[in-house]
């Protein structure tokens, strides 16, 4: 059940997007347990977003939600990749993304919680 959020202060091509988001489905795998099958993603473009007190050079705040907990290990990893997955198909430099993890104990789905 893990949901990522991207949200970026540039414009995402509905080519960059798809790229993101099949990146972001094998990535997942980091954490042991979490695939595709389950993972949402959402891309929002053009978002005001200062780092730095600069709102002009590209930057990405991207959250991880995840059912369940993972380690400091598979936290590393995604990281890793989620930021070499931004930072390749967006141009925004590794220094300028941040990403925040939530484990979250109680997830909906289907009328139904987990």
């Amino acid at each position: 059940m893990p949901f990522i959020n991207v949200k970026v202060n540039t414009e995402v091509s509905a080519d960059k997007e798809t790229e993101i988001k099949t990146a972001l489905g094998s990535a997942i795998s980091c954490i042991r347990g979490k695939s595709e099958a389950w993972l949402m993603v959402g891309i929002e473009d053009k978002c005001r977003l200062y780092f730095r007190g600069d709102g002009q050079t590209p930057a990405a705040f991207v959250e991880v939600k995840i059912y369940g907990s993972a380690s400091r290990a598979e936290y590393d990893a995604l990281t890793a990749k989620i930021t070499e997955i931004i930072s390749s198909a967006l141009a925004v430099s590794p220094d300028r993304i941040y990403v925040k993890y939530e484990e979250v104990p109680n997830w909906g789905y289907n009328g139904h919680n987990f």
